[in-house]
């Protein structure tokens, strides 16, 4: 087990941007960052991460956490494995009590999957250097696709013998069970006998987003000329086909970078323009793109350039496919390569500035390129014509952003000579069946810019926020619990000043006067209480951390929430004036204090004169008219501050 010492340091030097930047495209917005969040769909950023705090959380789906969570979350690591990514990215030497060094990582049911993969990688790296096999046969083919060692090695590209069993031999000779082996597909059994999946073949590992190897694509070398060219990893644990993307792992910094991801088709493709300086650049690995994939994407950037090879024929056969990326609200330009070339071929003919221009001056966005296509072949053909502007008009529809819709429904109607109010309403008519439908989440209202949906989702929040008392009271627990608080009381004639911290204060005045209705506000309160009586002032990081996942997405929501610089400069976009609220902390915790107690005692009051509604004699009614009375006096004695038992001076 790794030491408290050495967790200790890894939470002290982890920077959660840095961490999650590496999967999600953060934007710098007041103190904050926004993205779109990993673990739900959404066209709009509501996923929040807070520097200062070391945490994040989701307005969308509710995910919270610190670092560690996110990676346990998104890349499915055992504690122990996210502490050690940790450790490993921050130089941090681990150190492990003896006495638990028995303890294996692979109890996670993915992880012996992990380990299988790894050796298998290793394996055919190792083969390709240094066998003669590997070097006459794996490398020379590398090598005559143009491939430098340099590159090679970046990819941990390989080879797999070409007899039946070499690799399963080998790894159960390591040890590795032939359990998992079977499991990632690198073994196969066929009537009680046990051979290579990928042997004879160059081997291409993928990857998933933090560098681990997940499965491999093997392309067949030699004289098989009855096997499948391309062979690749079947479904597993680890391995989903439909929600990798190879090359990610190399590419996302680079798009986050370029704010545009270029999209081919083979694992070849990525690698020669990797080679080229081009990093930007992930494979479907031939398979039709997927929803999954498409939002991967849009974690890092919102533009895709699909560059094809000369064939316009299978171009036209995408344009379904290529509609979901517009569903999922991102921009499509494409590329097409001279016939007879792709942009493996083009890259090795020519230099990197070279390729980088013909990409520059050739890229068009995708919806003229389909509206000149079948603006062709319609021609003068009436009902052809109809038909693909209806095509056309159904690409457009799919648009997300109405600005951008406009724009293309101008364009488009200029080149079919067309005009815009009849393409627009054939588009509307569209939108309104999907939404009635229900086939799509279009709204039902013109779509608003990004920023101010985001600045009117968080006011509504901060004001429901702020209309719970409760959550108030635990809000100014979190952040300022530790904070001293000076107040004097006079005593005869002496003037006796005090010192005690918010949370202290808090819990005295609240402790015998007010239950809290929220149950998880009730827990957090009485946790705070509990640690009090033992002299502690329990902190941010304690909730952060809390093993209870309800009481720590709870305090996460609260914390983050109450950030109210990391959204004061779209208030003052609307010139509302935020005052810092720690300045004038004293009178904040007062005014929470009095507004909760009242909230109280207007809802005791409220029960007593129903009570005295349903009142059957003097008796009663006598008893709940004096009740409702003491509310009264109780709710103008809480109404004036300095009656709260002490008057705060700093």
């Amino acid at each position: 087990m790794i030491t408290k010492d050495t967790i200790d340091d890894i939470f002290s030097a982890v920077r959660i941007e840095e961490i999650i930047s590496e999967f999600v495209s953060l934007k710098k917005r007041g103190v904050n960052f926004v993205g779109l969040c990993p673990f739900h769909n959404e066209k709009t950023p509501s996923f929040t991460v807070s520097a200062t705090k070391g945490i994040y959380k989701c307005f969308g789906c509710g995910k919270a956490g610190n670092a560690v969570n996110f990676l346990m979350e998104h890349e499915h690591f055992t504690y122990p494995e996210a502490l050690r990514f940790l450790a490993k990215k921050y130089n941090i030497e681990i150190q492990e009590d003896k006495s638990d060094l028995a303890e294996k990582s692979d109890q996670n049911k993915k992880e012996p999957l992990f380990i299988v993969s790894d050796f298998a990688q290793k394996y055919f790296s190792d083969v390709l250097f240094n066998s003669e096999d590997g070097k006459a046969i794996g490398l020379s083919y590398f090598t005559e696709r143009g491939f430098g060692e340099q590159t090679i090695r970046k990819f941990q590209l390989g080879y797999c013998p070409g007899k039946w069993d070499s690799f399963t031999l080998e790894a159960l000779d390591k040890g590795y069970k032939l359990e998992y082996l079977k499991e990632t597909g690198l073994t196969i059994e066929k009537d009680g006998k046990y051979f290579d999946r990928f042997r004879g073949r160059a081997m291409f590992p993928i990857h998933n987003l933090s560098g681990r190897v997940i499965g491999f694509g093997g392309r067949v070398l030699g004289s098989e000329t009855q096997a499948a060219k391309y062979v690749n990893s079947p479904e597993s644990e680890i391995y989903s086909k439909s929600n990798v993307l190879y090359g990610m792992y190399f590419a996302r910094n680079s798009i986050i970078e370029n704010k545009n991801c270029y999209l081919v088709e083979g694992y070849t493709d990525v690698i020669s323009l990797h080679q080229a300086g081009i990093e930007n650049v992930v494979a479907s690995s031939g398979t039709s793109l997927t929803t999954e994939q498409i939002r991967l994407i849009h974690r890092y950037a919102n533009t895709i350039t699909i560059l094809y090879d000369g064939d316009a024929a299978g171009i036209k056969a995408s344009f379904r496919g290529i509609d979901m990326i517009f569903e999922e609200g991102l921009n499509v330009r494409l590329v097409l390569f001279p016939e007879n070339e792709d942009p493996d071929s083009f890259t090795k003919k020519h230099r990197t500035s070279e390729v980088k221009k013909f990409i520059d001056d050739n890229v068009v966005n995708f919806i003229t390129f389909k509206t000149l296509v079948l603006f062709e072949e319609a021609k003068s053909d009436p009902v052809k014509r109809a038909g693909f502007i209806k095509e056309i008009a159904n690409t457009i529809a799919l648009i997300p952003d109405g600005i951008v819709r406009s724009e293309y429904i101008k364009e488009c109607a200029e080149k079919v000579k067309i005009s815009e109010q009849i393409l627009n309403q054939e588009i509307n008519k569209i939108r309104r069946k999907k939404v009635f439908e229900r086939k799509t989440d279009f709204p039902v209202a013109e779509e608003i810019e990004e920023e101010k949906i985001i600045s009117e989702r968080q006011t509504d929040f901060i004001e429901n926020y702020e209309e719970s008392q409760e959550s108030n009271i635990i809000r100014l627990m979190l952040e300022y619990g530790h904070k001293e608080l000076v107040f004097r009381e006079k005593k005869e004639k002496e003037i006796i000043e005090h010192k005690i911290n918010v949370a202290e204060y808090i819990i005295n005045e609240l402790l015998n006067d007010v239950e809290f209705e929220n149950p998880l506000y009730k827990r957090i309160f009485e946790e705070f209480s509990t640690e009090l009586k033992n002299n502690k002032i329990l902190n941010q990081q304690h909730f952060i951390d809390h093993s209870d996942k309800e009481i720590k997405e709870q305090s996460i929501n609260i914390i983050l929430s109450s950030e109210k610089n990391r959204i004061s400069e779209n208030w003052k976009k609307h010139g509302i004036v935020i005052n810092d609220e720690e300045k004038d902390l004293p009178r904040t915790i007062i005014q929470s204090i009095a507004v909760l107690k009242l909230k109280k005692i207007l809802k005791l009051k409220e029960e007593a004169l129903n009570r005295l509604k349903m009142a059957v004699n003097d008796e009663e009614i006598l008893f709940y008219q004096n009740l409702c009375k003491k509310f009264d006096k109780a709710k103008q004695t809480i109404a004036n501050s300095k009656e709260l038992g002490r008057i705060i001076i700093k």
